[in-house]
């Protein structure tokens, strides 16, 4: 547990800037972010980069690794999983960062379209799923409630589409709106978990409501819904947030089968120098970004 003093109960930040949960202050976090859920596949993606120049895990479980690749500062940050997990993260990154940011979400699902085990998902949109209490306290509603769906950045999702599907071919490359649960039983459709779920029907309820569904998570939905709702970066026309997300398919939904060991380290490998790639070709040059004065890299780029 952090023993510095936090100066905001608002925006906790301690007197030296680090934020409360993430425990990273300026100039420890790249514009460009890799996000995953597991500290190891955080630590094997950033093996990839050229060097690593910062490690740090925070008493919350993040882990934030920044390094450089092809001579530009990225960060591997790992969060756990769900929706507050990514919230903290993506507003906490945002305390330390100056300029915008590129977070690009690589994460694993279950599929619910044609994509199978080993396969990759590009989430062009993403949907809430949340359990309705009113329902199960008081009888009202449907079980499980669904929204709107909120959309990546167009642009940056293109050039990850583009690089994974160079890197493990376009026959292995889907791509649709995915479910962005607060759970991973009830609001994902598992049943049979010795719990009055009510959720039997969810999968194909949800298929009818999203023609393009093509897969359930846990944290993206939060990813594009802060960035849309990002202020305006300075002199620029748009949210200070891109956001993109890329998903191995761990679960095949529809042919109940599981991603082998074997297949998962492949893909990140393949995949950790197609993200790093794609957030490289996003943001080419550190122009108008995040000062390399005081910061990890400064001695560095």
């Amino acid at each position: 547990m952090p023993t510095e003093q936090m100066t905001s109960a608002n925006k906790p930040l301690s007197i030296e800037g680090r934020t409360y949960h993430i425990e990273t202050r300026s100039g420890e976090v790249s514009n460009r972010i890799l996000t995953v859920g597991d500290p190891k596949r955080a630590q094997k993606m950033a093996s990839y980069l050229d060097k690593i120049i910062f490690t740090h895990s925070s008493h919350r479980g993040f882990l934030t690794i920044t390094g450089l690749y092809k001579g530009l500062p990225i960060s591997v940050v790992a969060i756990g999983m769900g929706l507050s997990m990514m919230d903290f993260f993506v507003r906490e990154s945002r305390m330390v960062v100056e300029g915008p940011l590129s977070i690009v979400r690589f994460g694993s699902c279950g599929s619910i379209c044609q994509a199978t085990s080993g396969d990759i998902i590009i989430a062009k949109s993403a949907f809430a799923i949340g359990r309705n209490y009113a329902f199960f306290e008081e009888g009202k509603g449907e079980p499980y409630l669904l929204w709107k769906p909120v959309e990546a950045d167009k642009d940056l999702t293109r050039v990850v589409q583009r690089k994974l599907s160079e890197a493990v071919g376009t026959e292995h490359v889907f791509v649709g709106s995915v479910g962005n649960a607060d759970s991973f039983y009830g609001s994902q459709g598992r049943i049979g978990t010795d719990f009055y779920d009510c959720n039997e029907g969810l999968l194909d309820r949800i298929r009818e409501k999203y023609e393009d569904a093509s897969a359930l998570e846990m944290e993206s939905h939060m990813l594009f819904h802060l960035a849309q709702v990002s202020t305006r970066a300075k002199n620029v026309d748009r949210p200070s947030i891109r956001a993109a997300c890329a998903l191995m398919v761990f679960a095949d939904r529809t042919g109940n089968k599981f991603i082998s060991p074997e297949d998962s380290e492949r893909l990140v490998e393949i995949a950790a120098r197609a993200v790093f790639d794609a957030l490289v070709e996003d943001m080419p040059t550190q122009e108008g970004l995040h000062p390399a004065a005081g910061s990890v890299w400064e001695n560095e780029i």
